[in-house]
């Protein structure tokens, strides 16, 4: 049960920046009168607003600031549900909007609609339409429950019946549905891959076997291809091998022949040197006849003597050096010979060595298809490997086809689940059974109230009126006044049935000015006894224009007034 206690506001429509405190449970029945303009529904604004973030009339939220003070506006509630004490505090420059849970603040949700939330749903459990048919009727904005569409009037009734939860339920449903239903799409596409798996590793294997033979085949005549292509290298290369071994008997004496030529180089160059020194004295001895040392006379005799001899040793030296030339000339030649043979050597060893590159170049080949046959023999050795891989995905694909089965009787579950949620389903049943308990009690407020006619609601909250329990009427033949009693009688219904449901059970109700148009003097008269009846445990606030004829029906009466055209509570 909710139980107000407090309402506080300043700065709010007509009010000035100091609080007009109402306290809420003082007394069983309130009179709040006053003149036009003088505040007296500002009360109704300012718990609308408090608790729900908008006023209760028509008035857009900007003009709810005081024009003349223009910030500072606040409006507090204080109530308890269960042990639980609450303040909700909210306002306008600056914006501002807390929930107390027993002094302590509520963690703020970044969101203030999200905090909304938690005040409507976990708090009050109360919306706003709920509100406006069970705690506040109002003549001016007030929708009674007859002229709401069907829709909102099961709103309504759902949520005076506390199974909103339901609706809760039947939307995390849906997205269960949903998920169901994209997972059982993900495991048939999983199912048919795992299927196409196993459907290519079957033909894998199949081809492996069939494949093997040839491939090894192809594979020993690669190998046979090459070990003849080697065979004729080395056929080859024996053929220039003994070639070369030929050629480098016949050049064997290459190295004393470069030994002999180097010395017969070296006595050339000393002969040479000889035959110089010779001529040298040869001409000495014949340009001069004394010594350029000594001075002294060479003697004729010895002159032609030594010049004798002398050139009998140039000849004898000339004609061993022109020997030792054609000796020269000859080895040189030898020498040359041997160079083109060692060039045709090195042209064959060459040719030797490009055929050795083609046998190693083959040998790898050998090997590579050597490792070729070793994988394929591997391939049949991991014939195991295949087949438990094999195995593997059939396994997988029965988990699937589990998984499968087991999403199936999930989805069986929640179409049931779905049956029963929907409004057609546990809701409808719940609704069933409190109709004939609600139609009991308007036709028992409406006799109440002198009005008798049979009034019926049926599933979907049409209604069917029978006058004289014969005539059949709708609430919208019937005059003001007569629907003003068919709306108070549903009003004392919802909030009888919520007291007995415990969901949207509250002390307060207010009504604004609804003895001021509709209800005549009698039908004021039986109103005031059901207010009566309904005071033992609720506190009611009246707001109307008749305050002369009404004072000493209440037990306590409020007066607003304007004061320098600031609204107050008068003293």
């Amino acid at each position: 049960m909710i139980y107000f206690k407090y309402l506080r506001w300043k700065n709010f429509l007509s009010t000035g920046n100091v609080f007009t405190e109402l306290k809420l449970d003082k007394a069983k029945s309130t009179l709040v009168v006053g003149e036009n303009g003088a505040g007296k529904s500002t009360m109704l604004d300012a718990l609308s607003f408090a608790l729900y973030g908008k006023p209760f009339r028509k008035i857009n939220k900007p003009q709810l600031m005081n024009t003349i003070n223009q910030k500072g506006l606040e409006v507090q509630v204080e109530f308890r549900v269960g042990k639980k004490e609450y303040i909700i505090v909210r306002g306008v420059k600056p914006n501002k909007f807390e929930i107390y849970e027993n002094g302590n603040i509520v963690n703020q949700d970044a969101a203030a609609r999200d905090y909304q939330e938690v005040l409507e749903k976990n708090i009050l459990k109360l919306n706003h339409k709920s509100f406006s048919q069970i705690v506040v009727l109002g003549s001016s904005t007030f929708v009674p429950f007859m002229q709401l569409p069907s829709m909102h009037r099961r709103e309504v009734i759902e949520d005076l019946l506390d199974i909103q939860i339901f609706s809760t339920m039947n939307t995390l449903l849906k997205d269960k549905v949903n998920n169901n239903k994209s997972e059982i799409l993900d495991n048939d596409y999983n199912i048919n891959l795992a299927e196409e798996k196993i459907k290519m590793q079957h033909q894998y294997i199949n081809e492996l076997k069939q494949n093997t033979e040839k491939r090894v085949n192809e594979a020993k005549v690669k190998i046979a291809k090459a070990e003849k292509e080697k065979q004729d290298y080395n056929t080859l290369i024996d053929a220039l091998q003994e070639q070369v071994n030929t050629l480098q008997e016949s050049v064997s004496d290459f190295e004393s022949l470069t030994k002999k030529k180097s010395k017969v180089e070296q006595l050339e160059y000393k002969l040479q040197e000889k035959i110089k020194k010779l001529e040298h004295d040869i001409e000495f001895y014949q340009d001069h006849d004394n010594c350029p040392v000594c001075k002294q006379d060479i003697e004729e005799d010895f002159k032609d003597q030594t010049i004798e001899e002398k050139e009998a040793s140039l000849k004898e030296t000339n004609d061993g050096f022109s020997q030792l030339k054609e000796e020269w000339q000859l080895i040189n030649t030898r020498i040359q010979e041997i160079s083109s043979v060692q060039l045709d050597i090195s042209s064959k060893q060459n040719e030797i060595s490009s055929n050795n590159s083609h046998i190693n170049a083959l040998n790898k080949l050998i090997d590579s298809i050597n490792e070729d046959i070793n994988s394929i023999d591997d391939s049949n050795k991991s014939d195991k490997s295949d087949k438990k891989k094999l195995e593997t995905l059939e396994k997988a694909l029965v988990k699937l086809q589990a998984y499968k089965e087991e999403l199936i009787n999930e989805r069986s579950v929640l179409d049931i689940a779905s049956m029963i949620l929907k409004d057609s389903g546990i809701k409808t049943r719940i609704i069933k059974q409190y109709i004939p308990v609600m139609n009991k009690l308007i036709n028992k407020y409406l006799a109440a109230m002198d009005f008798f006619v049979d009034f019926q609601l049926d599933e979907n909250f049409n209604e069917t009126i029978k006058s004289r329990f014969r005539d059949v009427f709708s609430y919208a033949s019937f005059s003001e006044g007569e629907k003003m009693r068919i709306d108070l009688a549903l009003l004392f219904t919802w909030r009888a049935v919520s007291k007995l449901r415990n969901s949207v059970s509250t002390n307060l109700l207010i009504m604004d000015e609804v003895f001021d148009s509709s209800l005549d003097n009698t039908g004021t008269e039986e109103f005031l006894k059901i207010l009566n009846d309904l005071t033992s445990d609720t506190n009611v606030f009246i707001i109307s224009h008749k305050g002369d004829q009404l004072y000493d029906k209440f037990h306590s009466v409020i007066r607003f007034e304007k004061h320098k055209n600031f609204s107050r509570i008068a003293a």
